[in-house]
């Protein structure tokens, strides 16, 4: 059964899902890049291509979401950590993204929309106004720029109200990125409880391990990492420059540069949701 590390992009997803790979997939929690491929995102572009959907047709995609979770499920037994960005929703009122059948819970990653407008605008190479036009939008958005699997993201808070609604039935887990950076052990440890719980699991906690798996996956670290060997996950230039994708995390504050019409615009578009977060 699946469990979906759901959020908008830019939001620390990426964060968690090295935490979890590190702790799960390794003996000692010292991560390396090449662990993320354990935590794929979905869409998966070669799980489509297995069911021998046609991949130019938008609507066959999104109308074998749940037979692609289906083949997913089928493979492995166990418990599995997926990525998504997609919301929890249907596809044109008519394909749903996930079910119950196929999905045992999400944990979803938020991050203050002030900061995540700035992050997106750094790696899509957009404007602020037109990363603040996308953050309001109802969008499908690409997976990667390698395909065309429809992601559709929505706008920053339907995307965030949408994986409440598993909530009611105990099988969500919120989690800010802000705490995940400042209260890493906490946090992290929460997460693994929330694992356990439904993986109706008894592997233990191991508190060395967690350690290790914070260690190695600071943002420091990833950011030499990826300065190093570069990172897969990076998005490239017209001009053929690669963009850092670890750029400022935690030191990427909207209070320091972010214009005040666009703040302002921000907080009052997504007033609800900032204020049930504690954004505002």
């Amino acid at each position: 059964m699946i469990i979906w590390l759901a959020s908008y992009p830019k939001s620390g997803n990426t964060m968690l899902r090295a935490l979890l790979t590190s702790y799960f997939f390794t003996k000692d929690g010292n991560f390396n890049f090449d662990l993320l491929r354990m935590i794929d995102q979905f869409p998966n572009i070669k799980i489509f291509k297995e069911l021998g959907i046609d991949l130019s047709k938008k609507s066959e995609v999104e109308k074998n979401y749940i037979e692609a979770q289906k083949i997913i499920n089928k493979k492995k037994d166990s418990l599995q950590f997926w990525k998504t960005h997609n919301a929890f929703c249907k596809f044109e009122n008519k394909y749903d993204f996930t079910d119950l059948e196929n999905t045992s819970g999400a944990i979803y990653i938020v991050r203050d929309p002030r900061n995540v407008i700035m992050s997106y605008s750094n790696h899509y190479q957009r404007t602020l106004i037109e990363s603040l036009n996308d953050l309001k939008s109802n969008i499908a958005i690409k997976q990667t720029i390698n395909d065309n699997l429809p992601v559709l993201l929505g706008s920053w808070n339907f995307n965030y109200n949408s994986w409440k609604q598993l909530k009611k039935l105990d099988k969500y887990l919120l989690v800010k990125y802000e705490d995940l950076v400042k209260n890493t052990e906490n946090v992290f440890e929460n997460v693994l409880n929330f694992i356990k719980k439904l993986s109706k699991s008894e592997f233990e906690i191991n508190r060395s391990k967690i350690k290790k798996s914070i260690e190695t996956t600071s943002f420091e670290r990833l950011k030499k990492l990826e300065n190093e060997f570069g990172f897969s996950e990076a998005k490239t230039k017209k001009n053929g420059d690669k963009i850092n994708f670890f750029n400022l995390g935690p030191d990427n504050k909207w209070e320091k540069s972010l214009e005040k019409s666009i703040k302002d615009e921000v907080e009052i578009v997504f007033s609800r949701e900032m204020k049930e977060l504690g954004y505002l």
